[in-house]
């Protein structure tokens, strides 16, 4: 995690994390002129990386020239501007998961926009309605570009935040490599067809086990995103007090404190953590799911205390995503299964030659200028409910673009009323998502372990 003072506005680094947050000198949104930001350059690139003891990576992928891909920060409410360069010998693009973003800057090939050819660009312009934790990702050959390092972290600032002492982004993933540190196969059908293939080397920015400094007796705001293809994680922190402060982007109704918190590929998570007061002390953040619990990153105390109190931090700002009507909505079945079917595609963006999953009885054919009927066609401003059912024994991180939703009830937990894009569905749960179909175009519905998004769990959305 790179460190930076409170005053940066920045793009990010490539080992990026510790940051300040302060945004009071430029950060009023009211009166801001409207004009054409400057496009962030994002070029895709084949480097060498070092990612295990041993020789460089090759064909590790990156936006940059070097390292991990960076920090994306946007403002809240204020016109941002990217422009992706494929320097890549296969075509890609960009999705701004969790972003509320319009359909033609959805970065979907087919269904809302083309390839990227190499040596081709595209630009991407929307204005964020939202503050929080987000990620980009192609959208294209999504197994192997995200599994060779193409995720990377956006952070879009609210100037009405709470001031911590330092924030710190953590980007989260796994690399499927052998002992000589170069890439192995990057699935195995038998894995894609249960939980999916995971990784042999995991990573917290790129590092195993990085250990970062925070001021003593300080307010740490850390910001976490599971950019992973695979990997669930159950979190945990030892050594200080910390607290839930917003997932997937959105605020928590109510603050709570982290216990082996369940999260899946395409989820983020906010934590406000309060250093110890002992200079040297160190805090870890944990991975405690499975028989192999993992140390992700450390934290270490520095200085004299602050003696600062989490009880003084204020609360977050709700996000502006439209109250969903339980009552008048409209109900949508969906229903998540392994398939018989095999309806491997050919498309350009990457099949893996098998499908194992479905939704509503229908695998996804993959990209393609004439994929199936959408799930559903929904009248722009009308309430929804979806009634999701998982009938496998796995679990599913069911991510939907372009809009937010509430999480209502679940048949099997007591559950917040948690906005979100990406909903982790447990092996025979029956959930209850409702939102506003508010947000016009073709919305990919699907699972973000991207094996199974690949071989069948994807659907999308019509709003009209």
């Amino acid at each position: 995690m790179s460190v930076l003072t409170r005053r940066k506005l920045l793009q990010g680094a490539a080992a990026a994390g510790a940051a300040g947050i302060g945004l009071s000198a430029a950060g009023k949104l009211a009166g801001l002129a409207a004009a054409k930001p400057e496009p962030l350059i994002l070029k895709t690139a084949s480097i060498e990386a070092r990612l295990m003891d041993g020789a460089p990576t090759k064909n590790v992928l990156t936006y940059g020239e070097a390292g991990m891909p960076p920090v994306v920060r946007m403002r809240k409410g204020e016109p941002f501007a990217a422009r992706l360069i494929n320097g890549i010998d296969d075509p890609t693009t960009i999705h701004w998961h969790g972003v509320r973003v319009p359909n033609k800057m959805d970065g979907v090939p087919f269904l809302v926009q083309p390839y990227v050819y190499q040596g081709d660009r595209f630009d991407y312009a929307f204005t964020p309605p939202d503050a929080g934790t987000f990620w980009y990702h192609p959208h294209c050959n999504t197994l192997i570009q995200m599994g060779h390092g193409l995720t990377g972290v956006i952070v879009v600032e609210n100037p009405n935040d709470p001031v911590f002492d330092v924030e710190m982004v953590v980007n989260l993933r796994d690399w499927r490599l052998g002992d000589d540190s170069q890439f192995i196969e990057s699935f195995r059908p038998r894995d894609a067809a249960k939980t999916g293939t995971f990784g042999t080397v995991r990573t917290a920015n790129w590092l195993d086990q990085p250990q970062f400094d925070a001021p003593a007796g300080g307010l740490v705001r850390l910001r976490t995103a599971i950019t992973d293809v695979t990997r669930i994680y159950a979190f945990r922190v030892d050594g200080a007090e910390a607290s839930v402060i917003a997932l997937d982007g959105n605020p928590v109704s109510q603050r709570f404190a982290l216990d082996a918190l369940q999260l899946g590929p395409g989820q983020r998570l906010e934590l406000a953590i309060r250093m110890p007061d002992d200079e040297g002390a160190v805090v870890s953040l944990r991975d405690v799911r499975g028989t192999k619990p993992k140390i992700l990153a450390t934290l270490r105390s520095v200085g004299r205390s602050l003696k600062h109190d989490l009880r003084d931090l204020g609360r977050l700002e709700a996000n502006p995503v439209a109250e969903v009507d339980v009552a008048g909505a409209k109900r949508i079945p969906l229903a998540l299964s392994a398939t018989a079917e095999n309806v491997p595609g050919d498309g350009i963006c990457g099949s893996l030659g098998y499908s194992f999953w479905a939704i509503n009885k229908v695998p996804w054919p993959g990209d393609t200028p004439d994929p199936t009927a959408p799930l559903a066609e929904l009248k722009l401003g009308q309430s929804y409910v979806i009634d999701m059912e998982n009938l496998t024994p796995h679990a599913h991180p069911i991510h939907l673009h372009g809009m937010g939703f509430k999480v209502l009830s679940s048949s099997t937990r007591a559950v917040q009323p948690l906005v979100s894009d990406t909903y982790l569905i447990q092996p025979n749960e029956k959930v209850q998502l409702g939102f506003v179909a508010d947000n016009p175009g073709d919305w990919l519905l699907h699972c973000h372990i991207i094996e199974h998004q690949k071989t069948g769990m994807t659907s999308y959305l019509r709003v009209v």
